[in-house]
C-alpha cells in the first residue's frame, strides 16, 4: 500500500529561491524595454513572472513575484525604465503590475497539478503560461488602463493585442526554460508522491 507526502523544502531554500527569482524579474524589467502605441512598453518582465511560477509553483512563485512588486513599490527602481514608488502604481501600467504575482500564482498552481510526465513536455508549461498571462496580466492590464488612462474598453484592448505575439514567443523561452529546470530538478514544485505506509516490524512487504 501507498499513501501520498508531499517533498518538504527547507525554509531558508524557500526564501532564498524567492529572492533569487524577484532579483530575476527586476533584471528583466531593467533590460531595455521596446517602446510601442500606448503607455506600456514591451520588457522581458512577463517571461521572469511566468517562469517564476513554473518552476518554484503557486506559493513561492507568487511570494517571489509579490516581493518583487512591494519592492518597487517600496522606492526601489527596478519597474520597467528604472521607475519606482508608489505613483507606479496609481499610473497605467498599475493593472499589469497587480496581474503579476497573480499570473505566477496561477501558472504555479496549473504546473503543479501537471502529470510528472507532462513537467518534461513544454507544450504543456506553454499552455499553462500563456493561460495564466492572458487570464490575469492581459485581462487587469486593460482594466488599468481604463480606470487609470482614462479609456475605453476598446482603446485598451488595441493597445493590449500588440503584446501577445511577444508572449507567445516569450512563453515559448519560458517553457523550454522550465522544462530543463524540472528535468534536471524533479522535486523543485514539492509536489506530491507516493511513498509506502509504514509497516510493523515482522510485517512482510505485500
Amino acid at each position: 500500500m501507498s499513501t501520498r507526502a508531499r517533498t518538504r523544502h527547507h525554509p531558508g531554500t524557500d526564501i532564498a529561491l524567492v529572492a533569487a527569482f524577484a532579483a530575476l524579474v527586476a533584471a528583466c524589467a531593467l533590460l531595455p524595454a521596446i517602446k510601442v502605441a500606448g503607455p506600456v512598453p514591451i520588457t522581458l518582465q512577463t517571461f521572469a513572472v511566468l517562469l517564476s511560477g513554473a518552476v518554484l509553483g503557486s506559493r513561492r512563485g507568487f511570494l517571489a513575484v509579490l516581493l518583487y512588486v512591494v519592492a518597487g513599490a517600496a522606492g526601489l527602481p527596478i519597474f520597467s525604465g528604472g521607475a519606482g514608488g508608489p505613483a507606479v502604481l496609481a499610473g497605467p501600467t498599475a493593472g499589469y503590475l497587480v496581474g503579476f504575482p497573480l499570473a505566477a500564482g496561477l501558472c504555479g498552481a496549473i504546473v503543479e497539478r501537471l502529470p510528472r510526465r507532462s513537467l518534461v513536455s513544454s507544450v504543456a508549461v506553454f499552455c499553462a503560461g500563456l493561460l495564466s498571462s492572458a487570464v490575469c496580466i492581459h485581462t487587469l492590464g486593460m482594466a488599468g488602463l481604463v480606470l487609470r488612462a482614462d479609456m475605453s474598453w476598446a482603446t485598451a484592448f488595441d493597445i493590449d493585442k500588440v503584446f501577445w505575439i511577444g508572449d507567445v514567443l516569450k512563453n515559448v523561452a519560458m517553457a523550454l526554460v522550465a522544462t530543463a529546470v524540472h528535468r534536471a530538478f524533479p522535486d523543485m514544485l514539492g509536489r506530491e508522491v507516493l511513498a509506502p505506509l509504514a509497516q510493523p516490524e515482522g510485517t512482510p512487504a505485500a
